[in-house]
């Protein structure tokens, strides 16, 4: 595996997270009342500025640059599916694999769907309005079904062709929470979707460690928030180390980390 000249990672990784640190949260979107043309809030309340409605033709939807994987901590695809269709809940998901390899569309591609909730991955403060949901039926203590995968894959393949989603934007839902969510939890398969381009993974011998390389700058390249450093380590060791639940960072977790950050600096080449 080719490393980055190591001085010059950790330059490009410092201004990485200088940058991160002044990013803004994205302006919450509008919409427009067809019949009125008047704008208004996502909460529906007219806003004060009144503009005449004279639509163009040259508008598109929303173009997903993430998919965020989920699990629905259910027992039954039913009880999923009337939570992620219930209006009292507000909450929903482009995708729901049932453990049979059922694929249900609930949301179109293109629209928000509520499924991230607060998130921050890589600056992105809003990750509901740049990526695409799935949730899998899934208890969170049992193993992933494989006609379950095998759909998931199949899934993953037709978004990626039509969208070309970069290999690190394939991410849990713990990850852009840490600290407040943990699916899709220690035993989802990551390293089997990382091996057909849906996402990150390093595999032994790891890359050594440069000299004074700091933890939470490493996490925060690669994505993480670091706001509460213990919840993105926990969240970094689901992900990449699910077979060492220690809330510590050891130097092969940092190796591995580095490692990650070094493929994501590279272009997400494995």
């Amino acid at each position: 595996m080719n490393i980055p000249n190591q001085p010059i990672l950790f330059r490009a990784l410092a201004a990485l997270v200088a940058v991160l640190s002044v990013a803004c949260a994205p302006l919450p979107p509008q919409r427009s009342d067809s019949s009125t043309g008047a704008r208004s809030e996502p909460s529906g309340r007219p806003v004060s500025v009144t503009a005449e409605w004279r639509p163009s033709p040259n508008v598109d939807g929303r173009r997903p640059n993430y998919v965020v994987i989920h699990h629905t901590s259910d027992s039954r695809i039913e009880d999923a599916l009337r939570t992620l269709t219930d209006p009292a809940r507000q909450v929903s998901s482009h995708y729901l694999i049932a453990r049979d390899g059922r694929i249900l569309q609930l949301v179109d591609d293109r629209q928000r769907a509520w499924h991230a909730g607060e998130s921050y991955w890589g600056g992105l403060q809003d990750l509901n309005s740049a990526s695409i949901g799935i949730e899998l039926d899934n208890d969170g203590r049992e193993p992933f079904a494989v006609p379950m995968i095998d759909a998931l894959l199949a899934l993953l393949r037709d978004i990626d062709e039509r969208f070309n989603i970069p290999a690190p934007n394939f991410i849990g839902h713990g990850d852009i929470a840490p600290g407040r969510k943990v699916d899709p939890g220690v035993l989802f398969p990551w390293r089997r979707l990382a091996a057909e381009g849906y996402g990150l993974w390093c595999d032994p011998p790891y890359p050594s460690v440069p000299l004074g390389a700091d933890t939470a700058l490493m996490l925060q390249a690669f994505g993480y928030s670091v706001t509460r450093l213990d919840a993105a380590i926990a969240a970094f060791k689901r992900h990449f180390v699910p077979d060492d639940p220690s809330p510590l960072m050891t130097e092969k977790d940092r190796s591995i980390l580095y490692c990650l950050v070094s493929q994501k600096q590279a272009g997400g080449a494995q």
